[in-house]
């Protein structure tokens, strides 16, 4: 078969296309580089909001549209959280996604006629689930490599349908994970992206604690060839003084730390069911940076969530201010049914992108004003592309960076990690000159 591939969504979702498209290539079967060409189609589909569950079964349906004789795959979370019918002829949610190349196959040598159509039952979350390990997976483009070490989700926020999609968590095998680290340092990657859904739980369901993922991070560091750890998100809540000072013992951690904010207000927070507060959040930054005085500090943020009022979102406003976010991702509520916050008293359209106009606004300031202070620095830089007699690519902080060389002849390559001086910002982002 010819397959093709789409993508919708998290990085996780990447991780996980990577791996089928890996398990249809080790089968024998070939790539498309377009839907009309292929004789499977594979979206791996979002449910994260109501808005990314709507595009996932628009570009189910726009596939079949498309390439009507084409076989149609409904992987990932939607799929796993729609009920009734789903414009697909396999629907693979997260539990299934082992079976989809047997399906496809099976389907494909019965050359029967394609109805682009099923009927699926949301299945009822578990108490416990497993870890469905891929094995090894490599990434066909970037520089720098994910790997996916959880997956699933026991916090059930209010806004929340991951639970419900991806199940209780699961953790990947110590075993595994270093197998792959070092897998992927031997295929020439110098930087490693840790993640998972949750990543904080990781070893939760082996009855474990927070260290346990800094003993995973502490066999991972030892990797021979690794140069950079980063982490996926982390939650406040997790990180313990043991913890973040195991993390300061790493050789090769990235100062750069995602810290999952969501709102500045304590009374949201609560309505979130996020389990801590402003203060508690404050005081786990303020411990990260006294171990990484030059960490960059980036986190996700709502605006409007149901019966968010005006001065809740001033407080918000005025937290964000105080933390000096490096990057802020700002996302306007989205209403997703299934989940608790669905029935809150919602807040109107229009007052949801002001507030997130001026969120942004915030935003860019504050990436701004990150990069004006790392000026007179030395910084090394990965880089992903170079145009003319210049390299592109992230500090160790995480901070977009040009660099500029003398002439083409000394230019690096993808994957190189280059050093230079920091002489200015181009808006939020860092220009270097090429030496020390």
């Amino acid at each position: 078969m010819k397959v093709y591939f789409l993508t919708l969504g998290c990085r996780v979702n990447q991780y996980e296309t990577d791996a089928l498209r890996r398990m249809f290539l080790d089968r024998g079967h070939e790539l498309a580089k377009e839907p009309k060409d292929a004789d499977c189609c594979v979206v791996n589909t979002c449910s994260v909001t109501g808005e990314a569950d709507r595009k996932s079964r628009q570009m189910l349906r726009k596939m079949a549209r498309l390439n009507p004789g084409t076989i149609v795959v409904a992987a990932g979370c939607s799929a796993e959280t729609t009920d009734g019918k789903i414009a697909a002829d396999i629907v693979a949610g997260t539990k299934e996604r082992l079976t989809i190349v047997d399906r496809a196959e099976k389907l494909f040598a019965e050359r029967r006629e394609l109805t682009h159509e099923q009927d699926h039952v949301r299945p009822a979350v578990s108490q416990k689930d497993v870890y469905h390990d891929f094995g090894s997976v490599l990434s066909p483009e970037g520089c720098r490599a994910f790997m996916k070490i959880e997956d699933g989700c026991d916090s059930f926020c209010t806004y929340c349908i991951i639970p419900f999609a991806r199940g209780r968590v699961a953790s990947r095998s110590p075993e595994s994970c270093i197998k792959e680290a070092r897998y992927l340092a031997e295929s020439g990657f110098k930087e490693i992206i840790v993640s998972g859904i949750h990543l904080c739980s990781y070893g939760k369901d082996r009855g474990e604690d927070i260290m346990s993922l800094a003993r995973l991070l502490k066999e991972i560091d030892d990797t021979e060839g690794l140069e950079r750890l980063r982490l996926g998100s982390l939650e406040p809540i997790s990180m313990t003084d043991e913890f973040i000072d195991a993390l300061a013992d790493l050789k090769h951690i990235c100062p750069s730390f995602h810290l999952s904010l969501q709102s500045g207000s304590d009374t949201v927070l609560k309505r979130m069911n996020r389990h801590y507060d402003s203060k508690g959040y404050a005081s786990r930054a303020e411990r990260l940076r006294s171990r990484f005085p030059d960490m960059s500090l980036t986190t996700d943020i709502i605006v409007g969530f149901p019966g968010e009022t005006g001065e809740e979102f001033e407080e918000t406003m005025r937290f964000a201010e105080e933390m000096k976010f490096s990057r802020i991702h700002v996302f306007p509520y989205s209403l997703r049914e299934g989940t608790k916050a669905a029935s809150m008293e919602q807040v109107a359209h229009e007052v949801k992108r002001q507030r997130e106009s001026r969120l942004l606004s915030l935003a860019s300031d504050l990436s701004e004003r990150f990069a004006a202070g790392m000026v007179g620095r030395q910084e090394a830089v990965l880089v992903e592309k170079t145009e003319g007699n210049k390299a592109f690519g992230y500090t160790a902080n995480y901070v977009r960076s040009q660099i500029e060389f003398a002439d083409k002849t000394g230019l690096p390559s993808s994957g190189d990690i280059v050093k230079g001086t920091v002489t200015g910002t181009s808006g939020a982002e860092l220009v270097l000159k090429n030496g020390l």
